[in-house]
């Protein structure tokens, strides 16, 4: 198991707590071969945050990277890391991206088996511990678990696939999550994952989302800063 290689600053503690619109660029898509200068990239155009999607080729069929990458990416950035993991028997490993520096951790619930025992090491090891629902995962798998995690991603398209339409049926988990939210009085962050672009980022903003993946809406266009600027302003005009 990895020693942990860093801490949280104050600053980027706060940031990932407060409510307001993140939009996370999902490395996925970044030139690995000069992934350095992707992050560097990335930060310069004005990313508060970026998202790694750890695939296992099991619990989803695509298989991408693993803790050398993220702890690379943890040495070569200076913003907060979510790391998601889609992998199964996420509660065996999920620690060690904590430690290797993830500040966020989102975990399928679909996935996990002891699921408040492993949000409840996250949080420990210093990292924030989210929950990850795919479409046809209800907001009622999530909910007994609510108080004890500090956000949730809501999948808009089926994990480990690419290329997929935004599925709408999102919005409606979204403004449910969000209901609960206030009416429990729980501070959890809701995030989106799958299918954001200029066409679709202002209705989950409006109904709630505030840590926004965006995939090939930023790291296919030829300038990332025009590209994350769009979105963030459209995201804004949202409330």
């Amino acid at each position: 198991m990895s020693d942990p290689i860093h801490s949280p600053s104050p600053s980027i503690e706060s940031e990932l707590s407060k409510h307001g619109h993140i939009i996370l660029p999902a490395l996925l898509l970044c030139d690995f071969g000069h992934l350095d200068n992707e992050v560097k990239k990335l930060e310069t155009a004005g990313a508060k945050a970026v998202h790694l999607d750890v695939m296992d080729g099991v619990f989803v069929p695509q298989l991408t990277y693993g803790l050398v990458v993220v702890e690379a990416v943890r040495r070569a950035a200076s913003v907060p890391i979510e790391v998601h993991m889609m992998v199964e028997r996420p509660d065996d490993s999920a620690i060690q991206y904590a430690k290797a520096g993830a500040d966020i951790v989102t975990l399928h619930v679909e996935g996990l088996d002891k699921t408040k025992e492993t949000l409840t090491a996250i949080e420990a090891a210093g990292s924030q511990a989210h929950l990850a629902i795919s479409p046809n995962t209800p907001v009622s798998r999530v909910e007994p678990f609510l108080d004890s995690c500090s956000g949730v991603l809501v999948m808009s398209v089926e994990p480990g696939f690419g290329g997929q339409a935004f599925q709408p049926l999102a919005i409606e988990k979204i403004r449910r999550l969000e209901e609960i939210r206030a009416s429990k009085g729980y501070d959890f962050r809701i995030g989106v994952d799958g299918g954001i672009s200029t066409k679709t980022i202002s209705s989950v903003a409006q109904a709630g989302a505030e840590l926004i993946v965006a995939g090939s809406a930023i790291l296919k266009q030829a300038n990332y800063a025009d590209a994350l600027g769009e979105l963030e302003t459209l995201a804004r005009k949202s409330k």
